[in-house]
C-alpha cells in the first residue's frame, strides 16, 4: 500500500480543508434555508402535531416576546435545511477525510453516504414519531392540575434537542463501521466494554432526555444500546481481512 495523502499535509493545511468543507456546508445549508423558508407555516403545523394532538381543542401555544414566532420560523426553517441536506453535508464530511484514506478506502464514499443519511433520517423520525410525542404526553399529564400556557420557544428547544440528539445517536453505527475498516476498533474491543457503554449510554440519555425519570432515560436508552448491539455485528462483518 502506498503512502495516505494525509501524510503530506500539515497541521495548518488539514484545518484549512476543515475550515473549506464546513463553509460548504454553511453554503448548502444557505440554499435549503432559502428555500425551506416558503414552507415554514407547513413546518409549523407538523412541529406542532405531537403536543397539539393532547391539548384542548382550539388552544395554541403561546409567545412571550415580541420576536418569538419570527425566531421560531427561523429555527423551523434551520432544522429543515439540515435535514434535507444532510446528504451533501456527510459528503462534505467524507471529502475532508478521503486524503488520509488508502485508494479502496474511498470507494466506500457511497456506502457512507447512504447510510450516515439513512440512520440520520431514521433517528430524526424515531424522535419525531416515537420519543416525542410520548415526552409530550408525559409533561402534559404531570401538570394535568394546572392550565398549559407553553411558549412557541421552549417546545421548540424541547423539539430540537429531542430530533437532533436521537438522529445524531443514530449513526453510532456508521462511525463503528467506518473505525473498524480503518482498523482503529474491532468487535471484540466493542464486547469487552460493553458495560462500560451501558453507563455511557444512560449518561447520555440523561443529557438528552428531557425529564430526570427513569423511566423517560430508559426510553431513550434502549434504542441506543440496540444500536450499540447493532454496532458490534457490524463490526464483526467490516473488519479488514489481514493476513
Amino acid at each position: 500500500m502506498g503512502q495516505r495523502k494525509a501524510d503530506e499535509m500539515t497541521f495548518f493545511e488539514h484545518l484549512g480543508e476543515l475550515r473549506r468543507r464546513i463553509l460548504i456546508s454553511l453554503a448548502i445549508i444557505m440554499v435549503f434555508f432559502l428555500v425551506s423558508w416558503n414552507f415554514v407555516d407547513e413546518f409549523y403545523a407538523w412541529i406542532a402535531q405531537p403536543v397539539q394532538q393532547f391539548l384542548p381543542a382550539n388552544q395554541k401555544l403561546v409567545f412571550t416576546a415580541l420576536t418569538e414566532p419570527f425566531m421560531m420560523y427561523i429555527k423551523l426553517a434551520f432544522m429543515a435545511s439540515v435535514f434535507a441536506a444532510s446528504p451533501l453535508i456527510f459528503h462534505q464530511f467524507w471529502l475532508f477525510i478521503a486524503p488520509g484514506l488508502y485508494p479502496r478506502e474511498r470507494r466506500l464514499v457511497f456506502p457512507f453516504v447512504l447510510f450516515t443519511t439513512f440512520f440520520f433520517l431514521l433517528g430524526g423520525a424515531f424522535g419525531y414519531y416515537a420519543i416525542f410525542p410520548w415526552a409530550c404526553r408525559f409533561f402534559l399529564q404531570v401538570g394535568q392540575d394546572f392550565t398549559p400556557m407553553l411558549t412557541i420557544n421552549q417546545y421548540l428547544s424541547l423539539a430540537f434537542r429531542v430530533i437532533f440528539g436521537i438522529a445524531v445517536v443514530f449513526e453510532l453505527p456508521v462511525l463503528v463501521f467506518l473505525l473498524s475498516r480503518l482498523g482503529i476498533i474491532t468487535w471484540r474491543t466493542l464486547v469487552r466494554y460493553f458495560k462500560w457503554a451501558i453507563v455511557l449510554i444512560f449518561v447520555l440519555a440523561a443529557v438528552i432526555t428531557p425529564t430526570p425519570d427513569m423511566v423517560t432515560q430508559s426510553l431513550f436508552a434502549g434504542p441506543m444500546i440496540l444500536l450499540y448491539l447493532l454496532s458490534i455485528g457490524i463490526a464483526r462483518l467490516a473488519a479488514p481481512r489481514r493476513k
